[in-house]
């Protein structure tokens, strides 16, 4: 495909801006139609039991993965980078959450739950979520294999040159990367896994990158450098 210029852009008349309009949004609407049926397909994925007994440090005190879910039958876990080394969470991740931190609540009136969880220890996430100024809970995976068993984190002297990421072998010279998991819990409370999603899967998580998609010059980053290259924390930005 090939990609149009700002400066020397088609420039119309209204009417035929129109024309061009419709058409692009005879092919919306069959993206549309698609990505209601893919999420179709998604939801009828079949599930996993979870048999491990997963306890996590959270802000009131220790917690299993059934407690997280908070009296509903669903649960979302976005994996957020932050190593148990690190000082602050990853900036990537921190974008995400700028995107899902006020939609606890709606997620709570449709029968949902959602959390982040990291390997770093709870103070330190407690510590970057009030800089933040996040309110979504955070826990703490630093005494389970969560994060490791998600396929997230990866031990520093692994064995294997190429890892499990993304559902395929590859080398990883990073010990964190992001994800979002999904959980079900049924009326018996056992726990299932019913969908994970890694690298640019959720990219449609993200709601600013939905409103970048829309502009003239997109998401604007480069082919040629790491794509968030510049992506700071909000508190971070030069201006």
């Amino acid at each position: 495909m090939t990609k149009v210029g700002l400066d020397n852009h088609k420039i119309v008349s209204q009417n035929e801006w129109l024309e061009a309009r419709k058409r692009l949004l005879t092919r919306e609407k069959e993206f549309t139609r698609y990505r209601d049926e893919l999420s179709q397909q998604r939801r009828e994925l079949p599930w996993v039991n979870v048999e491990k007994n997963y306890v996590f440090e959270g802000p009131g005190g220790k917690e299993t993965l059934a407690d997280l879910f908070e009296g509903r039958s669903q649960l979302v876990v976005y994996h957020f980078m932050f190593a148990p080394d690190w000082e602050e969470g990853c900036p990537s991740c921190s974008f995400w959450a700028d995107n899902f931190n006020g939609i606890g609540i709606h997620l709570n009136h449709r029968d949902v739950t959602m959390v982040a969880i990291s390997r770093a220890p709870l103070k330190k996430l407690e510590t970057f979520k009030r800089r933040m100024g996040w309110s979504f809970k955070w826990l703490s995976s630093v005494n389970n294999d969560f994060n490791y068993d998600y396929h997230v984190s990866f031990p520093a002297e692994a064995p294997e040159k190429e890892l499990e990421y993304n559902y395929g072998k590859r080398e990883i010279d990073t010990p964190e990367l992001p994800g979002v998991s999904v959980f079900y819990k049924d009326e018996e409370g056992r726990v299932f896994h019913t969908y994970s999603s890694y690298a640019r899967g959720i990219d449609i998580l993200n709601t600013a990158y939905n409103y970048l998609d829309l502009v003239p010059k997109g998401r604007d980053e480069s082919e040629l450098e790491f794509t968030q290259a510049w992506v700071r924390y909000h508190d971070r930005y030069d201006d």
